[in-house]
């Protein structure tokens, strides 16, 4: 069975008669403009794309979605069967790669003939106190709901848990790691973990109970920091600042005996 026949049979029976006619398919993405940071776990860009069918009679629609090299697209195809006058949508992610050069980049959208320049715009690499916010995170394993980006990009905030932060996938196995591989050499003195804590998930029911800090140079994992019995949402690390080229936690029990939750990740120079 073609797809055209496929999406035939999810809609209802009276929109039988259905046109080939992508001239009457209008297009759109917002919200514009769209801006980015070059850091691979930095908030990527987000667009809303859209097909509106203007002509009299259902239709099947091809969106065909292309950018600059420098840019990479979570799609490349949307493809949709559409009623007349309405808005059909999904959703489009962009991502740049480290050290992309700050400038305008053109994500295109095109339907039959019809044309949609999206213009993305890469920022320059902000100045950061937080060591970590941005950073490739890295982890033992990252639960199917959640991205291992999570615990790094910035939002703090337990309320918004399932949105931003990271636990792991295996339910009651313990150790957990999580942490970043710096790219080069860098010193770190503090270290501050937001496990969960909200209202309804309280860090004494729901937060990283015991943990290590862990700080790597030259292939060596060294301890910096043990906490045992934790029940608060924010918890600091401090220990002599050392230049090292990875930093991470290692999660030996929550206050559930389940996962290990980080909400956000920070460190500091001191």
């Amino acid at each position: 069975m073609n797809r055209a026949a496929l999406l035939l049979l999810l809609v209802p029976a009276a929109a039988v008669a259905v046109s080939n006619n992508n001239n009457n398919v209008e297009i759109s993405a917002t919200p514009p403009p769209v801006e980015v940071v070059p850091l691979p776990c930095f908030p990527s860009g987000k667009l809303t794309l859209g097909m509106t069918n203007t002509g009299s009679k259902p239709t099947i629609a091809d969106m065909r979605i292309s950018s600059d090299p420098e840019l990479t697209l979570s799609r490349h195809q949307f493809s949709s069967y559409l009623p007349v006058d309405q808005l059909v949508k999904a959703p489009l992610e962009i991502t740049i790669p480290r050290d992309t050069a700050p400038a305008m980049y053109d994500v295109n959208l095109s339907v039959g003939r019809k044309h949609l320049r999206v213009p993305v715009t890469v920022q320059p690499v902000p100045q950061r106190d937080n060591l970590l916010l941005g950073e490739q995170a890295v982890a033992s394993s990252t639960h199917g709901n959640m991205r291992l980006c999570g615990g790094v990009d910035g939002n703090a905030d337990s309320e918004q848990w399932g949105a931003s932060g990271w636990h792991d996938a295996n339910k009651g196995a313990f150790p957990d790691t999580y942490g970043v591989d710096f790219i080069q050499p860098t010193t770190v003195g503090r270290v501050v973990l937001q496990t969960l804590d909200s209202a309804r998930y309280p860090a004494a029911v729901m937060g990283i109970r015991d943990f290590d800090i862990q700080v790597r140079t030259a292939g060596t994992w060294t301890m910096v920091g043990e906490v045992r019995g934790n029940v608060q949402g924010r918890v600091t690390v401090t220990f002599p600042p050392q230049t090292v080229d990875a930093v991470q936690l290692v999660s030996h029990d929550s206050n559930d005996h389940g996962y290990s939750r980080i909400v956000e990740l920070e460190a500091f120079a001191n």
